[in-house]
C-alpha cells in the first residue's frame, strides 16, 4: 500500500465549511469521475447516477433544501448521488460489449441477463432501494477519496429534502437520492479536532461476532 494511498485515507475528513468563490471546471469533476465509475457495483449495474451543480442560483436552491447549511453555500460545488432503483433492466446494454468481444457466448449473455433481472424482480422494490442505496454510497465513497487525492475537500449529507431535491433537479422517479455531497477547499480556520474513532477491538470480531 502506497504511502500516498494511506495520507489521503488519514487525511480525508468532512468538511464543514469552504473557502468562499472558489470554482471549480467541469473538466475537473469529469477527471474525477474518469475514475470513479472503476468502483465497485452488484452485477455491474452501476447504480449510481451523478448530478453535479456549480450554477449559484441552484446552489442557493439546494441550499433551502439542505436546511441551510452553512457548507452548501460555501463549497464550490454540490454533488447529488443518486442509486437506480430499475439498473437491473439495463443488464443487456451493459453486457453486450462482452457478447460482441466473445468473452459470453449468447447462451452466456442470455442467462446473465435473464438471471440478473430475476435476481432483483424476484425480491421486490424494497430490495431494489435498498441496494441503489448500497451501491451508490460504494461510488460516492470512492468518489470523495479520488476528490481528497486531487486536492478537494468534501463532505458527505444526509440533512437534505430528497423531495425538493429531486423537483429542484428534475431527477426521475426511479432514482432515489442517497446523499449530498459538499465539494471545495476547505476553510480550516476553525477546523475541529477529528471526533472519537474506535479502536479496532470495538468494530471488529472474527470468526463471529
Amino acid at each position: 500500500m502506497s504511502n500516498d494511498f494511506l495520507t489521503v485515507i488519514k487525511e480525508r475528513r468532512s468538511a464543514n465549511k469552504f473557502l468562499p468563490n472558489v470554482e471549480i471546471s467541469t473538466e475537473e469533476l469529469d477527471d474525477m469521475f474518469s475514475l470513479v465509475k472503476f468502483a465497485p457495483s452488484a452485477f455491474n449495474l452501476q447504480h449510481a447516477h451523478y448530478v453535479t451543480v456549480t450554477d449559484k442560483a441552484l446552489m442557493d436552491q439546494l441550499y433551502a433544501a439542505a436546511y441551510k447549511q452553512y457548507k452548501v453555500k460555501t463549497a464550490s460545488a454540490a454533488i447529488v448521488v443518486l442509486g437506480d432503483t430499475e439498473a437491473h433492466l439495463k443488464a443487456g446494454e451493459l453486457n453486450e460489449g462482452l457478447l460482441h468481444l466473445g468473452i459470453l457466448s449468447k447462451q452466456e449473455y442470455d442467462k446473465t441477463v435473464e438471471g440478473t433481472t430475476q435476481f432483483y424482480e424476484q425480491r421486490g422494490d424494497t430490495f431494489k432501494r435498498e441496494d441503489a442505496i448500497r451501491n451508490a454510497s460504494l461510488s460516492a465513497m470512492q468518489f470523495m477519496l479520488i476528490a481528497k487525492a486531487k486536492g478537494w475537500d468534501t463532505c458527505p449529507m444526509i440533512g437534505f429534502d430528497p423531495d425538493q431535491v429531486q423537483s429542484i433537479l428534475n431527477i426521475p422517479d426511479n432514482y432515489v437520492p442517497v446523499m449530498l455531497i459538499t465539494l471545495g477547499k476547505e476553510d480550516t480556520s476553525s477546523q475541529r479536532p477529528r471526533g472519537y474513532r474506535k479502536p479496532v477491538r470495538e468494530f471488529v470480531t472474527h470468526n463471529s461476532f
